[in-house]
């Protein structure tokens, strides 16, 4: 269990450092990629013309900014961590991580989604709060809990 620890420390800090953090081309390319992938699927969703930009627009005077912090890299990052740090074969691990950045790309949208939906619905800019930072993060943990709930279970004992 300690080795577990120190390594998800480790890869969390190395994974933040190469893939998230503006520290080389590489992180900042990816994370635009990430982010235009996001914005490119909530675009599918939302009404004609509610996206200029990176801005989604509720109402005239009320902008939801969807930037690197939305782009959902960062639970992604942290069940990747997880996952490395965990003793199983490396093409297991390969496995789960693709099918984590999908599950949390789907559930990412579909939590802006509902943020949109919760902010545009009656209470408005008050309903932010519970829909982004109580119910919207809450799911991306019970998916990246579940994902790694999946990983262990699947994985074979060395």
């Amino acid at each position: 269990m300690k080795r577990f620890i120190a390594l998800y420390f480790l890869f969390l800090g190395l994974l933040f450092v190469l893939f998230y953090a503006n520290t080389s081309v590489v992180s900042a390319t990816l994370n635009e990629a990430q982010t235009q992938a996001t914005l490119y699927a909530l675009n599918l969703f939302l009404e004609p013309g509610q996206m200029q930009g990176i801005d989604i627009w509720i109402n005239p005077k009320y902008k939801i900014i969807i930037n690197q912090a939305c782009n959902g890299m960062i639970p992604l990052l942290f069940l990747y961590a997880s996952i490395l740090a965990f003793p199983a074969s490396f093409l297991h691990k390969i496995v789960w991580m693709i099918l984590g950045y999908l599950a949390f790309f789907v559930t990412n949208v579909l939590r802006i989604l509902l943020v949109v939906s919760s902010v545009e619905a009656e209470g408005g800019r008050e309903n932010f709060y519970w829909s982004h930072d109580l119910l919207g993060n809450t799911m991306l943990m019970a998916v990246g809990l579940l994902l790694f709930i999946g990983f262990i279970k699947t994985s074979k004992k060395h």
